[in-house]
């Protein structure tokens, strides 16, 4: 057997000669088995034997800097963040063993949405066990069969799977696109129920979006808005509110979804609205109704890390510094980047195809970086890119050491 291709990759049909269910995967089978034929670590399989902080782990053995965790303002090492979940979880024990509407909903969970209320100062917070839950709920409950859905292209899958469970009409549009949008939404039939979904950031480019405009164009043409800030909350905004409070439309914006996952350090998903008649969705929201609620000691960690986030200026300002010297530390060498300029903490690197992605990749896990390796169909126009995530806990010398091993493995690899 070739050394790092299992057994069980090989294609199989059932007996009769009919192809199994597995078949449809054969091509990309194919590609991996041909990405690993020479010995290439898996880019899919890496393991973390040791996480030293936010910003470093063992991997492979060897001290490695992280640059693909989504750990934007550092927060799943913070001593008060930690301590509230021990606390938690010998108060309440590991689990709740129930739905948020049965016996799943502990003095944490209220905490919790409590907090996401004051955070975004909306009236309605809904905490689910994960963002990718929280869009299929909300989306799904809200927009149904003969309403339309208009959305941008390169929505989030959760995003897209949340429209394919509600059975609405879904338009999308091309990126970014104000003109597109409007044309769209000027074409759904008179008296239909319109919901735009828009994201402050966009996580494989790391690219903003107009939602000033876009969000303006939605309200005239009778439309209610959602915004999935995932990748903005925390960091972008004078209180780490997103995309749409730093450009000044977050009272126009009907739902705002996010996640834990990313600033705030732990795991879940919630979204909060001014929607008066919000809290209906706890009892007709099936994603919310019928899973399991989160551990207390996880929405007591998120509980703390959003307050924190309320005074987290000088972190956001930090983490502003490292992209902007990220960004032109590997512009000035040579590489092409996702954006012209820094829009996130979010830094692309585009690279020629994936097997010197896989390459490139391979090579910085080698001078000790860990970097996301993404690929088709997850990327916008059929790109491979390294996607790397600063956090607000890299210091500027660990910056000027990623530039280094960019700059030596990108030579290495004939990418620069």
């Amino acid at each position: 057997m070739t050394e790092g291709i299992d057994e069980a990759d090989r294609p199989v049909a059932l007996a009769g000669g009919s192809p199994d269910l597995f078949s449809k995967f054969d091509p990309l089978i194919e590609q991996r088995r041909a990405l690993l034929a020479h010995g290439q670590e898996d880019p899919f399989s890496l393991v973390m034997e040791r996480v030293l902080s936010p910003t470093q782990a063992v991997c492979n053995g060897r001290e490695t800097i992280l640059l693909g965790t989504y750990n934007y303002m550092g927060m799943t090492f913070d001593p008060d963040v930690i301590a509230a979940g021990k606390q938690a979880l010998e108060d309440f024990g590991s689990g709740t063993t129930g739905s948020r509407v049965l016996n799943g909903t502990y003095q944490g969970h209220r905490e919790c949405e409590e907090a996401l209320k004051e955070f975004y100062a909306m009236d309605h917070a809904m905490v689910f066990s994960t963002g990718y839950q929280a869009n299929l709920g909300i989306i799904s409950t809200i927009a149904g069969k003969g309403d339309y859905i208009v959305l941008d292209i390169d929505s989030h899958a959760s995003i897209w799977d949340g429209c394919k469970l509600g059975d609405a009409e879904v338009v999308p549009f091309r990126h970014n696109d104000i003109d597109a949008m409007e044309k769209r939404l000027k074409r759904i039939p008179e008296g239909a129920g319109k919901l735009v979904i828009l994201e402050g950031v966009y996580s494989m480019l790391g690219d903003i979006a107009p939602l000033k405009d876009m969000i303006r164009v939605a309200k005239e043409n009778g439309a209610m808005v959602l915004v999935d800030e995932a990748h903005s909350m925390g960091f972008i905004g004078p209180n780490g509110r997103g995309v749409a409070e730093d450009q000044g439309c977050l009272d126009d914006v009907d739902f705002v979804i996010g996640t834990f996952s990313k600033s705030v350090g732990t795991v879940g998903g919630f979204c909060v609205s001014n929607h008066p008649k919000f809290e209906i969705m706890r009892l007709v929201c099936r994603p919310y109704v019928f899973t399991a609620s989160l551990p207390p000691s996880v929405v007591a960690t998120a509980a703390t890390s959003i307050r924190k986030l309320m005074h987290g200026g000088n972190k956001r300002a930090h983490l502003w510094e490292n992209s902007r010297k990220l960004h032109a530390g590997l512009k000035s060498r040579g590489f092409s980047l996702g954006t012209d300029e820094p829009q996130s903490a979010i830094i692309a690197v585009i690279m020629p195809d994936l097997e010197r992605g896989a390459a490139m990749w391979e090579a910085l896990l080698k001078e000790g970086l860990y970097v996301n390796l993404a690929r088709p169909p997850a990327t916008p126009a059929n790109m491979t890119l390294l996607r790397c995530s600063l956090c607000a806990e890299h210091t500027a010398d660990q910056v000027e050491t990623i530039l280094g091993m960019f700059e030596r493995a990108g030579k290495a690899v004939g990418i620069i």
